[in-house]
């Protein structure tokens, strides 16, 4: 399949996901048009793509959500050049990607983060991934959740689960903590044998995440909460800024090729406490 073919598919899909993954918070908040929509462009001068990230504060449900999408293509600075797969011979790259980050005003119900995207330098690959972040422990909640994934991976590769679940520990853990972000998810990225599986598995990943968030938020959004768990809600939240600050690669990436800073820090959450 043609490479340009392959880039039309991808950020189509992206593009779709956004709406999708709108529309449901939107049927959750039960309202309408709720996110601040912002466009933006990676080089003001020059055509070199850019984004639309979304972002709606103090609903309801939620207290602060970020669903962004972004097309970015250029050259890489030689800072990063040598860190990123297929830049040996070029260093012109092309990206799309979708990334979600939800913090909750119910300290019973978890944060949440997915992401998915296709990068293309001399070749393409996908990355992507998802991490559930509850801040009160809940082993039902961790059980149900990596049964989802589990049955969700099976339908594409049996291995899948195991080495993905694996990575996504070892990746969102705070080395000077010594201690997990939360309760893992799975976590991949050099996918680049065959376009369709790849892609057939990356869009399944996305539409799990959306049924993941639903029925999460279905079951914990009524559950009864006071100041003392409102407090250690924003004192993990500090965890949570201490990870993507120091070493979240997706980032890093964005920070490094011109990505929208406002956009790219939507992960962060509104409010956070350190003791």
């Amino acid at each position: 399949m043609d490479l340009e073919i392959k880039k039309k598919i991808t950020r189509n899909w992206f593009k779709i996901l956004q709406d999708i993954i709108c529309k449901e918070i939107e049927e959750i908040e039960k309202k309408n048009n709720i996110f601040k929509i912002k466009s933006w462009k990676r080089n003001p001068i020059k055509d070199e793509g850019g984004g639309e990230f979304r972002i709606f504060k103090n609903g309801k449900v939620f207290e602060k959500v970020g669903v962004n999408y972004s097309e970015v293509y250029g050259k890489f600075s030689k800072q990063i050049r040598n860190k990123i797969p297929g830049t040996e011979e070029k260093s012109n790259f092309w990206a799309s990607g979708i990334s979600v980050v939800m913090h909750m005003q119910n300290p019973n119900v978890p944060a949440m983060h997915f992401n998915t995207r296709f990068i293309v330098t001399s070749y393409g690959w996908f990355g992507g991934g998802m991490d559930v972040t509850p801040c009160l422990k809940d082993n039902n909640l961790r059980k149900w959740f990596h049964n989802e994934l589990k049955k969700a991976c099976n339908k594409h590769n049996k291995k899948y689960y195991p080495k993905y679940r694996k990575w996504c520990d070892e990746y969102f853990y705070l080395p000077h903590r010594k201690e997990p972000r939360g309760i893992g998810g799975i976590f991949f990225d050099y996918k680049k044998k065959d376009f369709e599986k790849d892609f057939n598995f990356v869009r399944d990943v996305g539409l799990t995440f959306k049924n993941i968030f639903k029925e999460i938020i279905s079951k914990k959004k009524n559950k009864k909460w006071d100041k003392k768990l409102k407090e250690i809600q924003n004192l993990k939240r500090g965890r949570y800024v201490e990870f993507n600050l120091l070493y979240d690669r997706g980032t890093k990436f964005g920070l490094q090729t011109g990505g929208n800073v406002e956009g790219i820090l939507m992960s962060l959450p509104p409010i956070a406490k350190w003791k």
